[in-house]
């Protein structure tokens, strides 16, 4: 990090008598919010760490490691220009033995809340022992009493009653008391199938500045064992390009994000998304940015209300759920002794990948592990680029290798959905989408994967699985077209479908959400049932294999 270095050094304000000092962690990358927001730059320092422990813990995405890294610098170098104390620690050691260290040389610390529950416990013993004081975070748009107000409160919860209270109580997109246009959600409004027209916008690229570059330039030599790659272009590390990103947002996107928003298409892997989901989790665009542009567009209501809904309602109540919950630990279930890695050091089968995971670290387990009838198995080489012979699973995991990023329906009713059809852990799942994602952190990616995706924990923040055969992949984009397998006639994604509603009927008897699609599969025939389960087997196999589905394979 020479460049970086002798530019801070540049920058770095001498004066350091009487700062107080904050600890700044990786995901809270903004001067608008907490202590920053409110101290003269002169009377305040911070404290930056980047430490090779977090990606031994996990072997993270090179594009994510590349955004993280590329952001905290350029911030750590926009705050020295305003005249912020910046100390910017390297280290091999945990972000707990950095912190230990720089309080006998700075003294107390103080910090916002950490969004994420593992680096809130990985912290908690210097919170005890009074050297780090804790503030509460002013990233989020709502607080725990609105969660409270909201649901039981050991649960189930449920988004849309949270929504609802939300709105209510801020007031946004109300009227005297009442939604505007009638409804909370326009959600049946964004269902659209995208064929081309409107033309879907590109996202601005970027050219990497010389900190960015030697960002991308570590990455690609220490962590070249890691997935995916570093995509330069794509790496808005700066406020300004963070600003860019948000312009983009505005001027491109959001007329026709609504109709568009649960399409998907080969020809263009966001459509109108916003791709601001990575930028947003480390704080370079703030949530209430995105929602103000949402109402302030000139763009139709299901669009603003659609994007409302994703951050004020969707993202707010995950977070909410992940720490009512501890991750889920509080619910019972059972959690592994340490990180996982979802197969990535099997997939590669490299002495130097498997070396690089840490062991068991002090207040770092592996997340919780629910067990479901028949979620047993590890993620599969498919999930890692392996062709499967299905071209939408193909396409969703290209993306993603590529990428770091997908939108959210390729998430949940292509990878999410498909893996929980053939079988895979929802733990394995989970600690897959941590890795793969750019915008994946505990408290986003544990309630998206462990309860939605694979209905892993149950009722406890959603009504029913997520699981639907080829007719909703069918209608909702055109990854069939250039499929071996056709959507009415052999796709085994059907069969899989009804296979999973017939192995866990008892499970799922009672669910009014399910109660058709139950008593539809209790309608086919024992010949039926059989092929559903022929189907089943025959994919498992084939996929754990590593082997390509083929329709002349199929079970007849």
């Amino acid at each position: 990090m020479e460049i970086f270095r002798r530019r801070l050094a540049e920058l770095n304000p001498t004066g350091l008598e009487g700062r107080g000092w904050v600890y700044v962690p990786w995901d809270q990358l903004s001067d608008r919010i907490g202590p920053l927001a409110v101290a003269a730059p002169g009377e305040i320092g911070i404290v930056l760490i980047e430490s090779l422990w977090k990606p031994r813990l996990r072997p993270y995405h090179q594009q994510k490691l590349a955004l993280v890294l590329a952001s905290q610098r350029h911030f750590a170098l926009e705050q020295a220009a305003r005249g912020v104390a910046v100390r910017y620690l390297a280290s091999s050691d945990s972000y707990a033995e950095v912190l230990r260290a720089a309080v006998v040389d700075l003294g107390r610390l103080r910090m916002m809340h950490a969004a994420e529950y593992e680096l809130r416990r990985h912290l908690q013993p210097l919170v005890d022992e009074q050297l780090i004081e804790v503030v509460p975070h002013e990233g989020w748009l709502t607080t725990a009493a609105d969660f409270e107000a909201a649901g039981p409160a050991d649960g189930p919860w449920r988004q849309d009653a949270f929504y609802r209270a939300v709105r209510r109580r801020t007031g946004i997109l109300m009227e005297d008391g009442k939604p505007v246009g009638g409804r909370f959600s326009h959600d049946g409004d964004n269902r659209q199938r995208w064929k081309g027209t409107p033309e879907a916008p590109e996202p601005p690229t970027f050219e990497p500045d010389e900190v960015t570059a030697e960002v991308i330039d570590l990455v690609r030599t220490r962590f070249s064992h890691h997935p995916g790659h570093v995509r330069p272009s794509a790496l808005p590390a700066t406020r300004a390009q963070a600003d860019a990103m948000r312009a983009w947002v505005r001027e491109a996107c959001l007329e026709h994000f609504g109709p568009f928003e649960d399409a998907m298409s080969v020809r263009s892997s966001g459509l109108f998304h916003t791709r601001l989901s990575a930028l947003v989790n480390l704080h370079r665009i703030l949530p209430r940015d995105v929602v103000d542009d949402a109402l302030a567009a000139e763009a139709p209501l299901n669009s603003k209300e659609g994007l409302v809904r994703q951050v004020l309602g969707w993202r707010e109540f995950v977070r909410h759920v992940h720490a009512a919950t501890q991750g889920f630990r509080s619910s019972g279930f059972d959690t592994r002794p340490r990180p996982g890695d979802a197969g990535w050091v099997d997939w590669t089968g490299g002495a130097e990948t498997a070396s690089s995971v840490a062991s068991v670290e002090e207040g770092v387990d592996g997340g919780v592990n629910p067990v479901t009838p028949d979620g047993d198995l590890p993620v599969l080489p498919a999930w890692w680029g392996r062709p499967s012979g299905l071209h939408c699973l193909d396409t969703a995991v290209s993306e993603v290798v590529e990428t770091g990023w997908t939108h959210h329906i390729p998430r949940l009713m292509v990878l999410a959905n498909l893996a929980t059809l053939i079988g895979i852990s929802p733990r394995d799942l989970t600690d897959w989408f941590w890795v793969a994602f750019t915008d994946a952190y505990d408290w986003v990616v544990e309630p998206n994967v462990l309860a939605m995706g694979t209905f892993g924990v149950g009722e406890v923040m959603t009504t029913k699985p997520y699981v639907s055969g080829a007719a909703y992949i069918h209608r909702m984009s055109d990854y069939c077209d250039a499929c071996a397998f056709h959507p009415k006639n052999d796709c085994p994604i059907t069969a899989l479908y009804w296979s999973y509603l017939w192995r866990n009927r008892e499970r799922l008897a009672g669910n009014h959400r399910v109660s058709l699609p139950l008593r539809n599969v209790e309608k086919r025939s024992d010949e039926r049932r059989r092929n559903d389960r022929a189907v089943f087997d025959w994919v498992r196999a084939t996929l754990v294999a590593g082997d390509p589905l083929r329709p002349e394979d199929a079970p007849s």
